[in-house]
């Protein structure tokens, strides 16, 4: 694949993952049947993970069921042949409580992401996250 569309696939993936909307299709059609997904240790996952493409699937349904809303904004982004390391903001909002976290909490995190690319799939995706404090829900005014 050309540089082009290696950039092009992860910046699909990207905004795919982040729309907690996406028919979980599209996403799935983006992963190779082969995907390893990496989470180094952060306050959300104290030991990290590691997971296959069903793994990430899950993950993807679990974030919908947790978040009202999310995005990720992709800040730098290099590509080499079929690697991609890629810094990007992410931020959710809670959307009900969920152990110390409060319905409405904003969540956010400083990434740092390596993505391998095969056959216009994503193979590995390889991720550093670096949360910020939550930012508890202002209190309703009576």
């Amino acid at each position: 694949m050309s540089t082009t569309k290696v950039e092009e696939l992860v910046r699909r993936y990207v905004a795919a993952v982040a729309d907690l909307g996406v028919d979980e299709a599209e996403v799935a059609e983006l992963l190779d049947p082969e995907l390893e997904l990496v989470e180094h240790p952060n306050p959300i996952s104290p030991t990290g993970s590691r997971t296959d493409r069903a793994g990430a699937l899950a993950a993807l349904r679990a974030g919908r069921e947790l978040l009202a809303e999310q995005s990720f904004v992709i800040t730098a982004l290099m590509v080499d042949e079929d690697r991609v390391a890629l810094q990007a903001t992410w931020s959710g909002v809670t959307a009900h409580d969920r152990g110390p976290l409060a319905a409405g909490t904003r969540l956010m995190a400083e990434i740092g992401a390596f993505v391998t690319v095969r056959d216009g799939r994503i193979l590995r995706h390889e991720t550093y996250d670096c949360y910020l404090p939550p930012r508890s829900p202002a209190p309703e005014r009576r």
